[in-house]
């Protein structure tokens, strides 16, 4: 078996819920070991969040392979005693509590930096360190609305489109936790020293906004605003939107080069559609209202059949478990059933996307599971384990 890229990086992850968790699963996937710092009382609250398999969060299973728990009272002098010890021999702690409750726990940054200089402290928090709303509580939708990303979205006319993903807490917080890690990992190499990564999940949703907001900013007085359905990217080009079916389906329209967008308009039987297509006015809604028109004549699988072995930007969009079957997909091995002795049943895992070698599949550990191991493995006596377990 290759050696993973992260092989022998330690990784110690205070998070919960989602984007702390995705992070340090990608982490997991590229070798690294990540150990579950959990509460005595239930441990990550995801553990207890619906779809349920045998008593178990499904959701919980799927964000969790490859890591290891420890139970750890932060609450007492004890817990926190041993969390400095054991930050000694980690590279990376991962922690998205709200601002300053590690500071107020006697844990935070300045206090963990002095028992390891070189640790890469990551804290994901929803709009970051800093700022009047620093203390604010949001989820995913309160962010990507601050951001702007939700009033970019939707009919011209109509309400913001709901996004129906996590943006902020997988785009904007555990992807650029990732970012920010790594980078840090590379600073520490040339420095020899750690630093704090603070990542908001507001900032990180605003990035989805860059090339439309950037250009706005360069073109200062001689833009306007970004408008809701009616720029080229978010509903305004006929060549590039969502269209439905005669059986209440939708295809996916990319066609923005002329040559792609001038095969589609042959496909469709109108190939004097292409003069107006780019137009953002009157003449370009009487295209798109066309398209519309067009694509509402056939079911589905009649488009499917029109475009197959056309290059052609028009995709189906897949609903449901269609996605599990995407041949594109499986090719790319994102799919992989293993065996999870732990619990005694197969399990469908769904890989994190960027693999460099091949990736373990051991199951999530059951709450404390490796409690007694982990310290062990930091130096704590038999006498200090059972202390900390109780």
């Amino acid at each position: 078996m290759n050696t993973l890229p992260l092989s022998g990086l330690k990784v110690l992850d205070l998070s919960r819920l989602l984007p702390g968790p995705y992070a340090t699963l990608v982490l997991a996937d590229l070798g690294a070991t990540v150990d579950k710092v959990e509460d005595p009382d239930g441990g990550d609250y995801i553990r207890q969040m619906p779809p349920m398999r045998d008593d178990e969060s499904a959701l919980y299973y799927g964000l969790n392979r490859n890591k290891r728990s420890l139970v750890l009272n932060l609450k007492s002098p004890e817990g926190r005693e041993a969390l400095k010890r054991l930050v000694r021999g980690y590279d990376v702690l991962v922690e998205s509590f709200r601002p300053g409750v590690m500071d107020k726990l006697g844990v935070g940054w300045s206090v963990l930096r002095e028992q390891n200089p070189r640790l890469v402290y990551c804290a994901i928090s929803g709009y970051g360190q800093t700022g009047p709303d620093r203390l604010k509580a949001g989820h995913d939708i309160n962010y990507a609305a601050r951001a702007g990303v939700l009033g970019y979205g939707g009919d011209a006319e109509g309400a913001p489109a709901f996004p129906g993903v996590q943006l902020g807490d997988i785009g904007g917080g555990s992807l650029f936790a990732l970012v920010g890690i790594l980078a840090a990992l590379h600073e520490r190499e040339r420095t020899g020293e750690g630093r704090l990564v603070d990542v908001s999940m507001t900032d990180g949703a605003l990035a989805f906004l860059h090339m439309h907001l950037a250009a706005r900013l360069v073109m200062g007085e001689h833009g306007q605003p970004l408008r809701r359905g009616r720029e080229a990217l978010n509903g305004g080009y006929a060549c590039y939107g969502l269209y439905r079916t005669s059986d209440g389906r939708y295809l996916s329209v990319g066609a923005l080069e002329p040559k792609f967008l001038a095969g589609v308009c042959e496909v469709l039987g109108r190939p004097e559609l292409l003069a107006d297509a780019y137009d953002t006015g009157e003449a370009g809604l009487r295209v798109k209202s066309e398209f519309t028109r067009i694509f509402a004549e056939h079911p589905l699988s009649h488009w499917k059949e029109r475009f197959a072995g056309r290059d052609l930007c028009v995709e189906p969009v897949l609903e449901g478990d269609e996605v599990l079957e995407d041949p594109q997909l499986r090719a790319r091995g994102l799919f992989i059933e293993s065996e999870d002795s732990q619990r005694g049943r197969k399990v469908i895992h769904l890989l994190t996307p960027l693999r460099m070698g091949e990736t373990p599949l051991r199951p999530p550990p059951t709450l404390g599971q490796h409690s007694h191991k982990i310290l062990s493995e930091a130096g704590f006596s038999p006498e200090e384990i059972e202390k900390l377990a109780n």
